[in-house]
């Protein structure tokens, strides 16, 4: 198993930028496929931006390309995700996730272990 803790959230004017992180339990991080995820007032939880065990591939959704970047450390245990450019519309709990198989990087039922979220709110 292994256990996630994202922080880094908080409130940010329009355009600003803020870091996600992740930090993951255990001694095995660099085999599970990581994403973040994230849930608005209202709305289903959505995938946001995935990264492969080496962290060579990345995923994102349509809304946020261009404006955020996925990352991972194996030796610190950690995902990041670097979003510039935000906009109200990107406010939301946003949540880290680890899959053990990733064959749907993409996907939510591939993830087997959540964080506990960490709020995002973008004022304008």
């Amino acid at each position: 198993q292994v256990q996630l803790v994202e922080s880094g959230g908080g409130l940010v004017q329009a355009g600003g930028s803020l870091r996600l992180s992740c930090a993951a339990s255990g001694r095995t991080f660099s085999t599970y496929i990581m994403g973040w995820f994230r849930q608005a007032p209202g709305k289903e939880r959505e995938f946001v931006a995935g990264i492969s065990r080496g962290g060579s591939n990345t995923y994102y959704v349509d809304s946020v390309k261009g404006r955020f970047t996925i990352s991972r450390d194996n030796a610190k245990n950690t995902v990041y995700l670097q979003m510039n450019s935000l906009q109200p519309e990107d406010t939301a709990v946003y949540y880290c996730a680890a899959s053990p198989r990733g064959l749907s990087p993409t996907a939510q039922y591939e993830y087997n272990y959540w964080g506990q979220g960490t709020q995002v709110t973008v004022s304008s």
